[in-house]
């Protein structure tokens, strides 16, 4: 097979490689792409996109049930729903492939030629690709590794049998009657919400004290609310030791967890779906061929995504957290306007991060007590959405806005909010944040009304002590 030489080689077609590799082929650079599945990662093929659409699915099968029941406030009733997963499956799936090909088709668009196979790394400038046909040699003057991350596979519950990931969760053809979530965290408790809406009995095993540990108690109380509300059990404190198997066909299967108290017990389940986290794929493509600095389990970088090898970057999961697509296409642009010749660093004050439970949360640069931490005395100001005509319009109105400044000039640190639709608020988070916005920024800047983004307007007023609405 003939050998290809590129200027830029991007490795991974995720959220940040294929966008890296668009926008070098718009500035005019010969760039080559290789990724070994789909065009789009983790996030678009088996992460966020396919979840949320199993969210959505979710959310509207819970809606008519309750109207079923006879509870709706809005006077609503209809026949006992039923649901076919399967079919929703197929509609998450072809939302997914219809993305696929718009991406492939960027790609071809920027002039990006695009190579499918697993890479290996021959040096630093080399790489040999196992595609169909044989293996494809690929000189580049500079890499980029964006090779993502995967789910963390615990030792003594490995994905087989009862036992899934989040990937064999959104590929189910069935709801299990029993779930039992390992972990407490976004990924457990968005899928964990979602089964339940469809009608399996879950239980959370969270070995942590409360779940959502990365937020603070007061963002997530609506959440774990909404958990008791759809017969969610929460056991915090708790390990998950392994699984029991009797019978066949994953029949009477229970995971093994020693309780807070210490004593142990069984959780009846279905399927086990083991959420703790994700680790960054370092491995299979020759890392030992190429000596880079690392950073505990991830790939070391600078503030323009370098490596520690000239004519290296690395973008993405692969280099740490936040791992988050959105972070993962900023770094995949900026380093694609580098090797383009642009003067661009990495300077972000914010990457807003939301949790897509029921109700949402988004939080956007510092909480409460890191912003107490860094600048010492603060204003936080906090607006309800039981005050908010929009919210109670739509019967969403448990949850807040929250902005966080310092006392002295009310320059905006942070903004958390939790409640429903509250994703769509995380642009304007972002924005003033990047902008350096104070509180009579947000204050004095007119909101339409009736929306839910009133409330952020509201919360910068509260804490100026003009609050008009409470």
């Amino acid at each position: 097979m003939k050998e290809i030489s590129c200027k830029l080689l991007v490795i991974g077609a995720g959220p940040g490689g294929y966008v890296c590799a668009i926008r070098a082929g718009q500035l005019g650079v010969d760039t080559v792409i290789v990724e070994a599945g789909k065009p789009g990662g983790t996030c678009l093929n088996v992460g966020c996109i396919p979840s949320k659409a199993l969210i959505h699915a979710a959310e509207e099968f819970e809606k008519v049930a309750h109207m079923a029941g006879g509870n709706s406030p809005l006077g609503i009733s209809v026949a006992a729903p039923t649901l076919d997963l399967a079919k929703a499956i197929a509609w998450k799936d072809g939302i997914v492939s219809r993305l696929n090909s718009g991406v492939a088709g960027l790609l071809k668009k920027a002039r990006v030629k695009t190579v499918q196979g697993w890479a290996t790394f021959r040096d630093g400038k080399t790489v040999e690709v196992e595609t169909e046909t044989g293996t494809q040699v690929i000189r580049a003057e500079t890499v980029v590794i964006a090779t993502g991350s995967a789910p963390v596979e615990l030792p003594f519950l490995p994905f087989r049998g009862p036992v899934i990931s989040s990937t064999d969760a959104l590929a189910l053809s069935e709801v299990p009657k029993k779930l039992a979530v390992v972990g407490g965290g976004y990924i457990g408790l968005e899928l964990g919400m979602a089964f339940a809406k469809m009608g399996a009995k879950v239980t959370v095993v969270e070995a942590l004290p409360r779940v959502l540990a990365q937020y603070d108690a007061e963002l997530t109380r609506p959440v774990v609310k909404r958990l008791g509300e759809l017969g969610i059990e929460v056991m915090t404190g708790a390990k998950a030791k392994g699984v029991s198997t009797q019978g066949q066909a994953g029949k009477g299967d229970a995971l093994l967890v020693e309780a807070a108290d210490g004593k142990n017990a069984k959780v009846a389940a279905d399927k086990i779906l083991v959420t703790v986290g994700r680790k960054p794929l370092t491995e299979g493509w020759g890392l030992d061929q190429i000596d880079l600095d690392m950073a505990g389990k991830f790939i070391r970088i600078d503030e323009q995504c370098r490596t520690s090898m000239r004519g290296i970057f690395a973008i993405g999961d692969v280099t740490g957290e936040p791992m988050l697509a959105h972070r993962a296409m900023a770094q995949g642009e900026m380093v694609a306007e580098i090797v383009a010749g642009h003067k661009r660093s990495w300077d972000k004050r914010s990457i807003p991060a939301i949790c897509f439970t029921d109700p949402e949360l988004v939080t956007a640069g510092l909480s409460p007590d890191e912003a107490k931490a860094l600048a010492g005395e603060i204003k936080i100001g906090q607006f309800p959405f039981a005050a908010n005509g929009r919210a109670m319009t739509r019967l969403g109105e448990d949850g807040f806005v929250r902005v966080v400044a310092r006392a002295d000039n009310h320059l905006v640190l942070g903004i958390q909010a939790v409640g429903q639709g509250v994703s769509e608020l995380s642009a304007a988070f972002g924005l003033a944040l990047e902008m350096g916005a104070r509180l009579e920024d947000i204050a004095g800047t007119i909101h339409a009304h009736p929306t839910q983004g009133e409330g952020f307007q509201e919360a910068a007023l509260k804490a100026l002590g003009q609050a008009l609405h409470i």
